[in-house]
C-alpha cells in the first residue's frame, strides 16, 4: 500500500550557516564593536549574548535576515524564550530550534486529511504522520491539500514508497 511521511524537519547545515553569518555581520558592524554581542550554536539551540535588550533585538534581527537569504523558514525557531539577565548590565536569550511535528499539529493534519473526503488514512508516528492511501494519485492529492492547508508551516514530505 503506498505511503509516505510527513515531517517537520529542519536543514540544519543552512541554519548553521546562518548564525555564521550573522556572527561575521556581528564581527564587523560598528555599532556592536567593543560589546560582549555575539550568537552560537549549539546542537538545537541558538543561544543571543549582548548588553542590553536593545541589543538582542538587532542580533535577532540580523539572525532573522540571514537565515530567510538562505531560505530557512522562521516558524523553526521557538522565539518565545523570555530574555535573561546575566552578571551586570549583559542579556541572554535561547533560541529553540523545533524538529518534528507537535501533538496539537499532528491532530490538525490527521483531522484535515478525514475532511477531505480522500480515499487515505492519516495516522500519528511518533513525531511524524504517516499517510497510507491505495493509490498514488490520492496521495499526490493529499500533499497538495496539505500544501494549501498549512502554507504557513514548512512541512515536508519524504519516505513515499509505492
Amino acid at each position: 500500500m503506498p505511503s509516505f511521511d510527513t515531517v517537520l524537519e529542519p536543514d540544519m547545515v543552512e541554519i548553521r550557516n546562518g548564525v555564521d553569518n550573522s556572527a561575521k555581520e556581528l564581527a564587523t558592524r560598528f555599532d556592536f564593536k567593543g560589546t560582549s554581542a555575539r550568537i552560537e550554536l549549539k546542537d538545537k539551540e541558538i543561544s543571543l549574548h549582548g548588553d542590553s535588550d536593545f541589543q538582542l533585538e538587532q542580533i535577532t534581527a540580523v539572525l532573522i535576515d540571514k537565515l530567510t537569504k538562505r531560505k530557512v523558514a522562521i516558524t523553526y525557531l521557538d522565539m518565545d524564550a523570555k530574555i535573561e539577565k546575566m552578571g551586570g548590565d549583559k542579556v541572554k536569550q535561547v533560541f529553540n530550534v523545533k524538529a518534528g511535528i507537535e501533538s496539537d499539529l499532528a491532530k490538525k493534519i490527521t483531522g484535515a486529511i478525514k475532511n477531505s473526503k480522500l480515499k487515505v488514512q492519516g495516522s500519528i508516528q511518533g513525531d511524524a504522520v504517516r499517510i497510507t492511501g491505495k493509490n498514488r494519485d490520492d496521495l499526490q492529492a493529499a500533499i497538495a491539500l496539505l500544501k494549501k492547508e498549512f502554507a504557513d508551516t514548512p512541512l515536508s514530505y519524504d519516505n513515499f514508497r509505492d
